[in-house]
């Protein structure tokens, strides 16, 4: 029903602009190339291909953010930086959407990404629906869900998924713990989502498709553990730290 599909970071400028941080990224088996994602002149997306996974890492260029999601724009101009939203790849958003109001969830309506671009004279529409949960109360973090428009949209898009580190043999991400404080809420919130996926409550650990793994462990303090499928002994063990995300191979 779920895979992940990527994971949106709010990030400092340095993540995209500082030669050492990209070297020690790339040195770690993960090619990235932070000048090759969207934007407007009110953000910039840089990407970091794992597979057919990704971190969409964004900076925030002036304060209306140039299009992109006004919550996340709000949040970034209050000082947020680290992951915000988790996004689900899925073949039936509708169905999920009207699930999961039938279950008293708050989600929004799906539907297609948009931004304006070229002194707002133009609009740019992804070839995809996105619909979102409400934030989590204990931590600043959604759930959302995406889905293709068709499979030739797919293939067009995996044909941007480059640099990758398929080349290195990494192969996609296998597993995600979110480390932080969960509420009563927090904890029903992911438990009406996710549902019959949840097999084991403490700590709340959900099977997704592609034998993906997500962990929600009790923190004082909120993080985010990213494992990816790793077949290179030069890389095996290698970590890198993006704000509050770290990633090993």
């Amino acid at each position: 029903m779920f895979k992940f599909d990527h994971f949106i970071i709010n990030i400092n400028k340095k993540y995209q602009k500082d030669k050492k941080i990209i070297a020690s990224i790339t040195d770690a088996g993960l090619p990235y190339k932070p000048s090759w994602g969207k934007g407007t002149k009110g953000f910039k997306a840089s990407n970091l291909w794992i597979g057919n996974e990704y971190l969409e890492m964004i900076t925030i260029l002036n304060p209306n953010g140039g299009g992109w999601k006004s919550d996340w724009v709000d949040l970034y101009n209050k000082g947020h930086r680290g992951l915000i939203c988790i996004m689900l790849d899925v073949n039936n958003i509708d169905d999920i959407y009207n699930l999961l109001l039938s279950k008293n969830v708050k989600i929004t309506k799906p539907e297609p990404l948009k931004f304006k671009w070229f002194f707002n004279l133009f609009t740019r529409v992804m070839p995809w629906q996105n619909c979102y949960s409400d934030f989590l109360e204990g931590i600043p973090l959604q759930i959302g869900f995406q889905q293709m428009n068709d499979e030739k949209s797919r293939e067009f898009m995996q044909g941007y998924m480059i640099p990758n580190s398929k080349v290195n043999n990494i192969t996609g991400i296998s597993k995600v713990i979110i480390n932080g404080p969960l509420t009563p809420k927090d904890r029903q919130l992911i438990s009406k989502i996710f549902d019959k996926n949840i097999v084991k409550n403490y700590p709340l650990t959900i099977h997704l498709n592609h034998n993906q793994v997500l962990v929600f462990e009790e923190s004082a303090d909120y993080s985010v553990d990213i494992m990816t499928n790793c077949d290179n002994k030069t890389f095996n063990n290698k970590l890198i730290s993006i704000e509050n995300v770290q990633i090993k191979n």
